[in-house]
């Protein structure tokens, strides 16, 4: 199944929203609690959703991969926020990117990678419970430096900081 990549508008949000919450479930149930999708959840999602793709920053870059009018996955990636560590991370980072996982392995996650983020130096965060993630972040150049952290609003999952 073939797919295209295209900067999102703003009436693109509430599809995004719904993509983020069900990738997240594809992704973590089996390490979440049963209540953590819950209606308040979801409805922050479509807020956050809003804002981001109703005030685009300058530096903020997001993309979507989408098939027969449906979008299938999406990256977002801006500034580094947080630069917490003894080593100074790059200035960009990867914010989250989520591709269906009845599209991994056809090109998606790796276009929407090149698109927002492209081959230079960058960081994100990964739940260190993912290794299809992590196995992809590798072959994309990126390494762990050894800075980890816990959410509190999902302190099951431990987030490691890779860098390239």
């Amino acid at each position: 199944m073939s797919f295209r990549t295209r900067m999102p508008v703003p009436t693109d949000a509430a599809e995004i929203a719904d993509l983020h919450v069900s990738t997240w479930r594809e992704a973590y149930a089996h390490l979440l609690p049963e209540d953590h999708f819950s209606a308040q959840y979801i409805e922050g999602r479509h807020r956050m959703w809003k804002h981001v793709l109703g005030h685009p920053g300058d530096d903020v870059v997001v993309r979507v991969a989408e098939t027969a009018g449906a979008i299938i996955g999406f990256a977002w990636a801006g500034p580094t926020v947080g630069a917490e560590g003894a080593e100074r991370p790059p200035d960009r980072e990867l914010y989250a990117i989520y591709v269906f996982a009845a599209h991994y392995g056809t090109g998606a996650g790796q276009s929407l990678l090149d698109e927002t983020l492209g081959d230079g130096p960058a960081m994100l965060w990964v739940a260190k419970e993912n290794p299809r993630a992590t196995g992809f972040y590798v072959r994309n150049g990126f390494r762990f430096d050894g800075l980890e952290r816990i959410d509190p609003h999902v302190p099951m999952i431990t987030a490691a900081r890779m860098v390239r």
